[in-house]
């Protein structure tokens, strides 16, 4: 990194707090950090063991990941700067010994606060615990630090999803965090779970009420400590950097196309014309970085929101998505499809309903049925379970629609210089949509499907025949379907046989515009 970079320069010798760092933002802000301000000093990990695997190799199955290849490769040194710290979000003070408060009270300077549990189906005593006590007990650390110049606290734009318009300013909470940390401490879990529907009124989930609530919290440290909160909405795969389209969850969007690209996915509830509010996570984390820089540089008390998102900037609606992800998907078929991609967004309920009886339910009580019969082990039924548990979780977010005010993104991208445009570039205006969804699939592929661009030629030929197979069973339906209309209603054979004809003329429209993408 050139030395003329304002930001970089910040984090020269600076010792670095990270909560969530295995996340999906944690990991792309750990490499951002580390590749671009390469004279920081340390990065602590808060970290803690998990399924029996200990914090060094956590650490070292997080080095492991991909997006670490280039610094691995160029600037080794670079990943010596990482320490793990044993700890835990949701325990008393963080879980840390006395050793490791003194340490981080002592020379931490920056906190960025990631660590959350994202799962929109999350029951409300762990969404507690980790969003909002865990957010309490990181204050109590922090007001420790004798150095600390910035807390960057990680939220979400729909933690005031019942608002329309969502300005830039933390709302009043939705109800007193004091009094819903006491309730879980002592309520059983089935009492929590016939609860939650009242206490979260208002808010579709858990994860966006206790967000608001540790967005409250944070306001009770106004004037105490230097904190800034990011606002990202619908979190997606990277842009440009560390790798192009880089992702590491089939949360959100990318779950929709992983599950129409493998053709298992053909219904959603979705408006097509509402703006589906999409950021890269390469967006997020450069305005994290520069947040930190600037809340530190301004060296004010006062709390700054930044709504991290793309609607108000550069729109995409949920449409284009479906459009352009089909495109994507059968330019760059998947491998081993289930069935050919296909099916659409739905408006209503009821349409949706319909839809997903006869093209998700049926077919994997069928699938599951014969392999049954084959004594093989039933795996569709399952599959369909968990795909409609987290569509389900989406179609609150797809079927309504906000307005987020960015003016203090839009002033905070307004002072810097061009060095800092370009290595710390937060700008979702020039994004073209189109390409993005492109990169999107084609990463989507990659890194979590693990599917490699060799197996491509292979991939067109299984999608050949799934489309064949697939054109043949909508003929036999439509056959089965006229047959019983014609007989019921005493339709003429040469209507009949019109109406076959049209089949067939649409058939080979369709194999025309199939073999297009092919040439």
């Amino acid at each position: 990194m050139d030395s003329g970079s304002r930001i970089a320069n910040f984090f020269d010798g600076r010792h670095i707090l990270i909560t969530g760092a295995t996340g999906f933002i944690g990991k792309v802000l750990v490499e951002k950090l580390l590749r671009s301000c390469p004279k920081l000093s340390k990065i602590y990990l808060l970290m803690r063991p998990k399924k029996g695997v200990d914090i060094q190799t956590r650490l070292k199955n997080l080095l492991d990941t991909e997006i670490f290849e280039y610094l691995r490769q160029t600037q080794n040194e670079q990943l010596q700067k990482l320490v793990a710290v044993n700890g835990d979000i949701t325990s008393l003070e963080l879980g840390l010994s006395a050793a490791d408060q003194k340490l981080l009270s002592e020379n931490v300077s920056v906190v960025f606060h990631s660590a959350a549990t994202v799962k929109f189906d999350e029951d409300l005593k762990p969404a507690v615990i980790m969003n909002l006590q865990g957010t309490k007990q990181l204050l109590q650390l922090c007001r420790k630090m004798s150095q600390l110049e910035a807390l960057v606290h990680v939220s979400t734009a729909y933690c005031n999803c019942d608002q329309k318009n969502v300005l830039e300013s933390v709302y009043p909470p939705p109800a007193d965090p004091d009094r819903i940390i006491e309730a879980v401490s002592w309520m059983d879990n089935k009492l929590l779970d016939a609860l939650t529907p009242v206490v979260i009124d208002g808010r579709p989930n858990t994860y966006t009420f206790t967000k608001a609530l540790a967005e409250h919290v944070l306001v009770q440290e106004n004037g105490k400590l230097p904190i800034a909160i990011i606002r990202p909405s619908i979190v997606t795969a990277s842009w440009r950097e560390p790798i192009p389209g880089w992702v590491d969850n089939l949360n959100g969007p990318t779950g929709l196309l992983a599950g129409a690209g493998k053709g298992v996915l053909r219904s959603v509830l979705c408006h097509r014309n509402k703006v589906g509010d999409l950021i890269p996570v390469d967006i997020v984390v450069n305005l994290m970085i520069t947040v930190a820089w600037s809340t530190a540089t301004e060296n004010s008390k006062t709390i700054k929101v930044y709504n991290c998102t793309s609607g108000s900037t550069n729109p995409i609606k949920w449409g284009e998505l479906e459009n352009w992800g089909r495109d994507s998907v059968l330019s760059h078929p998947f491998t081993n499809v289930v069935w050919y991609p296909g099916g659409s967004f739905k408006y209503t309920r009821f349409m949706n309903n319909i839809s997903v009886i006869l093209f998700h339910a049926i077919p994997a009580y069928l699938i599951d049925f014969s392999a049954s019969l084959l004594g093989r082990k039933p795996v569709m039924v399952r599959l369909y379970h968990r795909l409609q548990r987290a569509v389900g979780c989406l179609e609150f977010f797809t079927t309504h629609e906000w307005k987020f005010s960015n003016e203090n993104v839009q002033q905070l991208w307004s002072i810097l210089d061009q060095e800092d445009k370009e290595h710390f570039d937060f700008d979702v205006a020039p994004l073209q949509w189109r390409k993005y969804i492109d990169i999107y699939v084609r990463g989507t592929q990659r890194f979590l499907l693990k599917e490699d661009v060799k197996d491509q030629p292979e991939a067109k030929r299984h999608l050949r025949k799934m489309y064949y197979v697939h054109r043949f069973t909508q003929l036999v339906l439509a056959f089965i379907a006229w047959k019983m209309f014609a007989r019921i209603y005493g339709i003429n054979l040469g209507l009949y046989s019109n109406f076959m004809d049209l089949i067939s003329r649409v058939l080979i429209i369709f194999n025309q515009k199939f073999n297009h993408l092919f040439r």
